[in-house]
């Protein structure tokens, strides 16, 4: 059996796409799923399951989702150590325990790339934030008091591209990653 990381994007945002964790959980044991865990009431998954593609037990989730819920979201699954060997490529500057920073991961919802996202948001705003590739991962770090003034902040959140992206931060990633 191999440990996965599920990351489900824009579920229990203010009153928007309901996927009680509880229920989630049970739905996903009830497919064969073991060991699964959730983490906070934003869509992180920790599960184990024998099938060895990402993509194919995204799909595979997916369906569970949209035939619980009735929801069609994004659904990014990467195997547990490949998201601890993203965080062992974590820059010197990410995740620090320098409160005026906060710390974000992002992670790029297939077919979308680095480059695709880059051309669309640009580059970071200097001074303000900065921002590092990894895999299909951006580390991305900003100034807490000045977010407003970043590029990556207000870009992210744009529909176009928020579609192709899920992101967390440092802690929460820290988080399920050791779960």
């Amino acid at each position: 059996m191999k440990r996965y990381i599920m990351l489900l994007r824009g579920v229990n945002i203010s009153g928007k796409n309901k996927v009680p964790m509880a229920r989630l959980k049970e739905a996903l044991e009830a497919q064969g799923f073991s060991d699964v865990k959730t983490w906070l009431n934003s869509g992180n998954v920790v599960f184990s399951n024998e099938e060895t593609d990402a993509a194919e037990l995204a799909d595979r989730i997916g369906r569970v989702i949209l035939g619980e819920f009735g929801l069609d979201i994004p659904v990014f699954v990467l195997p547990q150590a490949e998201l601890a060997d993203i965080l062992r490529h974590a820059p010197d500057w990410w995740g620090t325990e320098n409160k005026e920073i906060y710390h974000n991961l992002i992670f790029i919802l297939p077919p979308a790339s680095f480059p695709d996202v880059y051309r669309e948001i640009g580059a970071p705003k200097e001074g303000l934030e900065k921002i590092q590739a990894y895999q299909a991962a951006v580390f991305w770090s900003f100034s807490r008091k000045e977010y407003q003034k970043t590029n990556w902040w207000p870009q992210t959140a744009r529909a176009d591209i928020g579609a192709k992206l899920t992101i967390r931060t440092a802690n929460t990633v820290r988080k399920i990653a050791g779960i």
